[in-house]
């Protein structure tokens, strides 16, 4: 199959072309050739859409599907689709299925579940046995299986030392150990951001410094035991600072942000929509500029949409008993494209996480194989709901001013349009 990508702008820091307008014919899967101008034949799959851009492949690093278990929210095969559509060719799926992720055979089976897929699908291994944060699962398994990190989603390890014996085990096999920063001590039964709004509006508050505790605790643990250690999706400006300062320390960590927590606050609270229920929560205008320039400084490694669909029985209810969580990735490029620069964007979705995980990142070059991201960095529209393509419906950016457009993707020698 040859695809011809006509008049496209490469946005590749590491490349030759960056920033430059050419045309990029791929044969059988590989970049064949770029130039100012090719001619096509009558063989070729010409992409001729408005003010194409390229670049490598966009990496989502939190995702979350729904199967094995919870198949009414999402399955394999149509989360995949959706991850294409929305500009991603890799995504790290999330261990929080039923049964949890937490050994070989289960990483086996998402693998197995995703072949053939134009989006490849990296499994996360939950941290312990069923994700209940007591004994430590089957890691050197899951790892020798194909599993890139080490997990319980969402879900905070409130014993110290398993924390630490987990940092000092994975460095036999230079695994990577996620720390959910939430201390549930601090947090009880919270459910939004304690401030203001949370006071106006009679809803239990969530402390920031549920968050600060957890991720200093981290830090320390990191400092001694060594290892490799990740903090996803941070929401608070303390939380930039402390990172900031362990990185000067030369401590071996990464963090990340949801694409919601950098253009979302707590003054969309008023309504009571479940919609706006996420954990971390919502937090302050202050928060927001601060993460914001957290990824511009390159303090906030990795920009991530958090997808996690959820039923409508578990979301169109009472705010208080809705489950936490939201769709992301058909609205992550347009919504993060509206705060940052594409260039800040494009390197915190693409090269940051295939580094931080150690998957090879792809290039926009002759000879190199396609693993290429389409879109369109410009134009205003406001997102609804005939934009989401996932099963579930439960995006916080319905109703929201986007800016840009994800094409879909080529890779794996097959080209995914969202048209």
């Amino acid at each position: 199959m040859n695809t011809l990508l006509k008049s496209a702008t490469i946005i590749d820091s590491s490349s030759a072309y960056h920033q430059q307008q050419k045309d990029i014919l791929i044969i059988d899967g590989e970049i064949a050739k770029i130039a100012d101008k090719i001619t096509h034949n009558n063989k070729d799959t010409v992409v001729a859409l408005k003010n194409l851009h390229v670049s490598i492949g966009w990496f989502d690093t939190s995702v979350s599907f729904g199967e094995p278990g919870f198949e009414e929210r999402e399955t394999i095969k149509n989360g995949l689709n959706v991850a294409a559509k929305s500009g991603f060719t890799a995504i790290a799926i999330n261990a929080n299925t039923s049964p949890v992720i937490d050994n070989k055979s289960a990483v086996e089976f998402l693998i197995n579940k995703s072949v053939n897929a134009a989006t490849t699908l990296y499994p996360i291994g939950a941290l312990t046995q069923g994700s209940k944060g007591i004994d430590m699962a089957e890691l050197y398994d899951m790892k020798q299986f194909g599993a890139v990190a080490f997990a319980d989603y969402n879900k905070p390890i409130a014993n110290d030392n398993l924390l630490k014996v987990a940092l000092q085990y994975a460095q036999n096999f230079d695994g990577l150990i996620f720390s959910f920063p939430k201390n549930n001590s601090i947090a009880g039964k919270g459910i939004v951001n304690e401030g203001v709004n949370s006071t106006k509006l009679g809803l239990k508050g969530i402390p920031a410094l549920a968050e600060h505790l957890q991720i200093a605790r981290d830090l320390f643990l990191l400092e001694y035991t060594g290892g490799k250690l990740h903090i996803p999706t941070i929401s608070t400006k303390k939380s930039v600072l402390l990172i900031k300062e362990a990185k000067k320390k030369g401590l071996d960590i990464t963090c990340s942000v949801a694409a919601h927590h950098l253009v979302l606050t707590d003054d969309e609270l008023p309504d009571f929509d479940s919609r706006y229920k996420v954990n971390p929560p919502l937090r302050t205008n202050e928060d927001t500029k601060a993460l914001i320039k957290g990824v511009t400084s390159g303090v906030i490694d990795i920009i991530t949409s958090d997808h996690n669909p959820i039923d409508i029985e578990n979301k169109k209810v009472e705010f208080s008993e809705a489950k936490d969580g939201t769709i992301g990735l058909e609205s992550m490029f347009g919504a993060v494209n509206s705060v940052l620069e594409t260039t800040d964007f494009i390197e915190a979705i693409t090269y940051n996480p295939r580094k931080r995980f150690d998957i090879t990142v792809p290039k926009i070059a002759e000879g190199s194989q396609a693993d290429i991201t389409l879109f369109n960095p410009e134009g205003n529209h406001t997102f609804s709901i005939a934009d989401i393509l996932s099963t579930s419906k439960n995006s916080i950016f319905i109703d929201k001013k986007l800016k840009g457009k994800a094409y879909g993707v080529f890779a794996n020698n097959q080209l995914i349009l969202n048209q």
